[in-house]
């Protein structure tokens, strides 16, 4: 299962200087255990917001750390700005860097979470996941994710707002990620599901 969705920033961008990096959009997928060493069941409504921001902040701090040394190493220049011109969203999400993190138990959640993560220019996507998961399959729907949110709602444009589009966000991760299931895409389904996503998130 999913434990969660989020697209942060990977650097400092316009708009958000003094930031190392900021979560723009975040989905959890039941509560159910958020305390570092004992479910937080116990916690009121805000109190358990308060603890996922900073659980989500951590994992945000980690990819872009992750990211920062994956591009080091591979001699890519600085992250660059937002700012792919419409057209060219696909392109910057094949030139992508991605890979997988394994948080400890208790560093931030719990239990021992896997993360899969994509850096699109100065955006993030990250799923965090059960240690269990089929990876193949979470990478799979990670990339749709991305694809969705760059081709459809147009996040690497200049001016774009994460936050004014959480809704239709949402409506993407219902589709893709219903409860925090992963689901088994075939052709004929990545298909339909494109053709539903992309006359929804277009209007």
């Amino acid at each position: 299962m999913v434990h969660s969705f989020l697209i942060h920033t990977l650097c400092p961008v316009a708009g958000l200087q003094g930031t190392v990096s900021r979560v723009l959009y975040s989905q959890v997928f039941g509560a159910g255990e958020l305390g570092r060493t004992e479910p937080a069941v116990d916690l009121e409504p805000e109190a358990r917001r308060l603890l996922e921001k900073e659980q989500l902040g951590v994992v945000a701090r980690q990819v872009r750390s992750a990211c920062a040394l994956s591009r080091e190493a591979a001699g890519k220049p600085g992250v660059p700005e937002l700012g792919a011109a419409v057209g060219e969203e696909a392109a910057a999400l094949q030139e992508a860097d991605s890979g997988v993190l394994r948080l400890a138990a208790r560093d931030p959640f719990p239990r021992e979470r896997t993360v899969l993560w994509l850096g699109v220019q100065s955006l993030g996507f990250s799923l965090v996941c059960e240690p269990h998961e089929n990876l193949l399959l979470a990478e799979s729907t990670l990339h749709i994710l991305a694809r969705h949110c760059l081709e459809n709602l147009r996040l690497l444009g200049p001016g774009s707002e994460v936050l004014l589009k959480s809704d239709r966000i949402e409506v993407l991760l219902h589709r893709l990620l219903p409860h925090g299931q992963l689901l088994f895409l075939n052709h004929r389904f990545t298909h339909c599901l494109d053709k539903e996503l992309r006359t929804y998130l277009t209007k």
